[in-house]
């Protein structure tokens, strides 16, 4: 076997599990779609407002379901079959976009619309989100999961590279219509992939029985567990602060170097999107989760974040976002493969769940933040909070495993 062979075969090892091959031609598609769709609200906010604490808000209100209730979506993910759950979510998604796309078409939407279809989309990814990360070790079991979680990663940024380019030439040619319904077509494709999987080959996961103080005892066991606490508020931070992108891009794109048209942003998503396609496929075929590596990648992360921030030309700032792409999805997958595997299957659910109000919950915190400190300030002021929380993420970690490291010796001197 050549060593070009033996790199492949390892980068894509979980694709060669058919259920999982499905997932990921469906997942490629849809996520083309929700980018397309996050591009077009973006852009029909600015034209409809201007403004960056609207943008911020009607983000946030797409995560606050998930930051309220985000432990009860992942017990439900704990009690049900996943498979049914991921029926469920893509019909209310696709739903959502066509009417979205009805508004459009026929000049009734608004604001205030636009606000009730994203708080309406969280709802459904209050659910979606969990069962969606605990369905992925049931297609490729434990073995596979670290390098499933980066391919995952890379088709989600494969779709952040795809949809905002063909969103631009959409917009350009049909409107912003065109992209919402583009975006409730794509979730056919989930829909027949999962229908068209063997249940044979599943390895499910172990459900729990309802009853009282589950929801509690979730959350104690996350607390209790040193690692999965330290993921999950290192998750927490950066999530809050720096991935704010949906917010921070458009203004930066529109303000910062004067923009005025979907393609230059579109350029900006989709150059952030090629590093992180490059960055989920180095982690795939690394495969091998550490705290350690979590630091470093923040690091990175939070260094070429930095760069992108004070970049002085639009070109320089599509070059940054490159390997700023590549070491904020190597940090994510990194961050969701150590969690997956090392909690208790019983509690999958609810540790993906509480790392899924840690990433996407805590957006309604973050991008009305960034988005008043744009206001107050400029663009390159709020990607410069999220690059600097996310470096000292980086020391915060650093300074965990090396607690850990003098505590495991001490026990071993002693004994």
């Amino acid at each position: 076997m050549s060593a070009v062979t033996a790199i492949s075969s390892r980068t894509f090892a979980a694709l060669r599990v058919r259920n999982f091959r499905l997932y990921f031609i469906g997942q490629l598609i849809s996520v083309s779609g929700t980018w397309m769709q996050s591009v077009a609200q973006g852009w029909l906010l600015l034209q409809l407002t201007g403004s960056s604490v609207d943008l911020g808000i009607a983000v946030a209100l797409q995560y606050a379901p998930i930051l309220v209730f985000g432990s009860y979506g992942g017990l439900v993910a704990d009690r049900l079959e996943k498979r049914r759950i991921l029926y469920g979510t893509q019909i209310g998604a696709g739903v959502l976009a066509t009417a979205l796309g009805l508004l459009v078409s026929t000049n009734h939407v608004t604001v205030g619309a636009i606000y009730v279809m994203a708080a309406l989309l969280g709802v459904v990814n209050l659910f979606d989100v969990p069962a969606r990360q605990a369905f992925v070790q049931e297609m490729v079991g434990r073995d596979l999961i670290a390098n499933a979680v980066s391919l995952n990663s890379v088709l989600m940024n494969a779709g952040r590279l795809i949809g905002p380019s063909i969103a631009a030439a959409s917009i350009a040619l049909a409107g912003t219509a065109a992209c919402f319904y583009a975006n409730a077509a794509t979730y056919l494709a989930v829909i027949v992939a999962l229908a068209m999987m063997d249940r044979s080959e599943f390895r499910p996961l172990a459900t729990v029985e309802r009853e009282r103080g589950q929801l509690r005892l979730g959350l104690r066991y996350v607390a209790e567990t040193p690692l999965l606490r330290n993921v999950i508020v290192a998750v927490a931070i950066v999530g809050t602060f720096a991935f704010n992108f949906t917010v921070t891009l458009p203004i930066f794109a529109h303000v910062t170097f004067h923009a005025h048209n979907a393609a230059d942003y579109g350029i900006l998503l989709g150059a952030m999107g090629l590093g992180a396609v490059i960055g989920g496929l180095v982690i795939a075929h690394r495969s091998n989760p550490t705290p350690q590596l979590l630091a470093g990648l923040a690091c990175g992360f939070g260094l070429f974040m930095t760069l992108t921030a004070f970049a002085p030309t639009l070109t320089l700032a599509e070059l940054a976002l490159v390997p700023t792409g590549a070491f904020s999805i190597a940090f994510m997958s990194t961050a969701n493969s150590t969690l997956q595997l090392n909690s208790a299957q019983a509690m999958r659910g609810r540790v993906m769940s509480l790392y899924g109000v840690a990433f996407f919950g805590t957006t309604p915190i973050g991008a009305p933040l960034i988005g008043f400190i744009i206001a107050r300030s400029d663009p390159r002021m709020g990607l410069f909070v999220g690059a600097a929380l996310t470096l000292a993420t980086a020391v915060g970690l650093l300074a965990t495993v090396r607690a850990s490291v003098a505590s495991r010796r001490a026990v071993e001197a002693i004994g």
